[in-house]
């Protein structure tokens, strides 16, 4: 497989706080982004695949040569780009752009696929169904704040700790472990303890009888690497069970890993890809650890949240939810500039692979998926409830199919084409969507509803479905904007398209409609293209679907597919000799006042400048039958001065009432009935 382009970029990383090891302290530390660029055609369809993976050596510890980084990192590049493969042999003793290029290539694999190039795996962990508990690292420091350190991990909920030792006064880092021995059980806290190298072989011994007491879970690599007599000895006498990290280092085939294992026989290792080989030599260490019955864990080495995402989702597939060791995978979130795609959660000691709304959503296209595949004809969904109470319906689960079918040959969406769900599942609109998915075979990319759906997409989808609302904040968000312009398929429903909505989606690339339709239709019935040569002013019906209009002006649906009988509507229209109809406004919208039939939503349209949200309603009036009302939040313009300029004296409001926030449905329309309510409240309270 070759790829339109394998590139790499550097970029410095500045640490929330200092980080104090005993190599010294760390203000800021430097990367490297290897990006996977291709591009795919399906059914008509452009999309541009991406992978992206982290080389983050570690100065003065890795094993990569740093006069050569660059030149290896470009040399490996291209020979990935040429030949769709990583030169593993030219890359031994670089085990951090191993790991780069192994993580690139997976996230280009994973976004072909699945649509996101973050979603490494399929595990329980990136489903959101469990998450991974980890230790927490308590930087260097005095004795006072380390101290602190830890009384802040312990409310957090920590049941592991690891100590960094050996660069303060010994007597102090004593101090402190007794201390914390006396406050906590092993049963309440698990103390871990990371040398780094810093004490000499005898001092070792001494230091280590001398901790024994404290009942210490392990240390890292108590002296340096490379003295192995020393090593082993500790190994096989400490009191303290010995974890090797550093030693580990350099060791680059399956002969060198094997000898150092026989040689030293340690308790535990500490993997980290980063250092020990990338993800392929981490597992062949975890596989000889294995037939040696030796512990190991897996740590981040102060990468970025692209490295340990993949750490992370790699440690999911290897290890158990609940594994007894905690794994070391608190280090990528402790950067101020960090990568803004990936939103890792940490929540006390769990890391999870998104955060408890995310999780939520998730869990709920998994329950409704599983409705889907169940052998019951029908399913229930709910109305939105912007005329009034929502109400409960049950449809047939051949018709949403035929619904979503329809859908994707009007918009030529094929298998493999990629659709984002960022709509509530509660009503229609995001059950449809998922449908769409199911029945057309679409990798499915759901993010919890939000005003920003594209917040954490690198990657734009084939197909998205949003509200009004969403749209609009997108596109008034950089690097939101410019994925949402370059996805394919766009449909707006739920809500009136505003002038300023319908100026901003022209610089949209793909094809951008808003969709008339209904809970009862199953979603959309007609589709309006908003942008390009064949933007319109009207909608036109989806194949199937006829129209008429009654007498008192509303309009009549005839679709087999969704209806089996005509479906009168609320929905003032006029239907055009070609077909085509506008939506004028709801029945139950016009108000009759001084003897004039006004539409609130044709009104609303004409009062779009107004520089404040805002919604038409009416009150009962002794002299006109109905006055009209505008509700509005607060502002400094005087509102009554606009009204004048943008409608006729008839038109006007009568009363202007200022309130927190509008009225709105779950879905995000205009809640009419309570808008009109809480005018009348409103009201009657002021003339009290």
């Amino acid at each position: 497989m070759s790829f339109l382009s394998v590139s790499f970029r550097s970029e410095t990383l500045h640490f929330k706080q200092p980080a104090g090891t005993s190599r010294g302290i760390y203000h800021e530390r430097r990367v490297w982004y290897v990006e996977v660029r291709g591009e795919q055609t399906t059914g008509g369809l452009s999309r541009s695949p991406y992978g992206i993976g982290e080389c983050a050596p570690l100065p003065d510890l890795s094993c990569d040569d740093p006069a050569r980084y660059e030149e290896v990192l470009a040399q490996a590049c291209r020979h990935l780009q040429q030949t769709g493969e990583i030169p593993f042999e030219m890359l031994q003793s670089f085990p951090s752009i191993l790991m780069g290029l192994e993580t690139a290539l997976r996230s280009y694999h994973a976004c072909l696929v699945g649509g996101s190039p973050f979603r490494l795996y399929d595990s329980p962990f990136t489903r959101g169904e469990q998450s991974i508990v980890i230790n927490g690292l308590i930087w260097m420091g005095n004795y006072e704040e380390m101290a602190a350190r830890v009384e802040e991990k312990v409310a957090a909920g920590f049941s592991c700790i690891k100590l960094k030792i050996g660069a303060i006064d010994y007597a102090q880092e004593r101090r402190l472990i007794e201390h914390l021995r006396s406050r906590f059980s092993p049963a309440q806290l698990q103390i871990r303890l990371d040398a780094n190298g810093a004490f000499s072989p005898q001092l070792a011994e001494e230091r280590l009888a001398d901790l024994a007491p404290f009942s210490i879970h392990s240390i890292e690599q108590p002296i340096a690497a490379g003295g192995w007599e020393a090593m082993a000895d500790l190994c096989r006498h400490s009191p303290i069970p010995i974890a090797l990290d550093e030693e580990l280092i350099g060791h680059n085939n399956t002969a060198a890993r094997t000898r150092l294992l026989d040689a030293l026989r340690p308790q535990y290792l500490v993997l980290k890809p980063s250092l020990h080989g990338g993800f392929s030599g981490a597992e062949e260490w975890m596989a000889l650890a294995d037939e040696r019955g030796i512990g190991h864990w897996c740590t981040s080495a102060l990468e970025s949240n692209v490295g340990l995402n993949a750490i992370a989702q790699w440690c999911s597939t290897r290890y158990t939810a609940d594994a007894a060791l905690p794994q070391g995978l608190g280090t990528g979130q402790i950067f101020v500039d960090n990568y803004p795609h990936i939103a890792l959660s940490l929540e006390g000691q769990r890391l999870w692979a998104a955060d408890a709304t995310e999780r939520a959503f998730q869990a709920q296209v998994r329950a409704f998926t599983d409705e889907w595949q169940q052998p019951s004809p029908t399913m229930k969904v709910k109305t939105s409830g912007s005329t009034g109470r929502p109400k409960t319906l049950e449809v047939k689960k051949r018709d949403m199919a035929a619904s979503a079918h329809r859908t994707l040959e009007a918009l030529q969406l094929a298998p493999h084409h990629t659709a984002l769900l960022c709509l509530p599942l509660d009503y229609v609109a995001g059950k449809m969507m998922t449908v769409r998915a199911l029945v057309g075979n679409l990798p499915l990319i759901a993010v919890a509803p939000s005003s920003h759906p594209l917040r954490h997409q690198q990657v734009a989808p084939s197909f998205i479905a949003v509200t009004p609302m969403q749209a609009l904040t997108t596109l008034q968000t950089p690097g939101e904007r410019e994925c949402f312009c370059s996805i394919p398929r766009i449909l707006i429903g739920g809500g009136a398209v505003s002038q300023q909505l319908l100026a901003a989606v022209q610089a949209c690339e793909g094809e951008v409609y808003s969709t008339y339709g209904m809970t009862e239709t199953l979603s959309h019935i007609a589709l309006r293209r908003l942008n390009g040569p064949s933007a319109a002013d009207a909608y036109t019906p989806l194949p199937d679907v006829s129209l008429s209009i009654d007498e008192s002006g509303r309009l009549l649906i005839h679709d087999p597919l969704t209806t089996p009988r005509p479906l009168l509507t609320n929905d003032r229209a006029e239907l055009r000799p070609d077909g085509t109809f506008r939506i004028l406004g709801r029945v139950d919208n016009v108000v009759c006042s001084g003897g004039l039939k006004l539409q609130l939503e044709e009104l609303e349209e004409r009062l779009a400048e107004l520089p404040c949200p805002f919604l038409l309603t009416a009150v009962p009036d002794p002299l006109l039958g109905e006055a009209l009302t505008l509700l509005h939040e607060p502002t400094t313009t005087p509102l009554s001065q606009l009204c004048v300029e943008l409608l006729n004296k008839y038109e006007q409001p009568r009363h202007y009432l200022c309130i927190p926030h509008l009225p709105l449905t779950a879905t995000g329309k205009p809640a009419r009935a309570e808008a009109a309510r809480l005018a009348r409240t409103l009201l009657k309270g002021n003339a009290l």
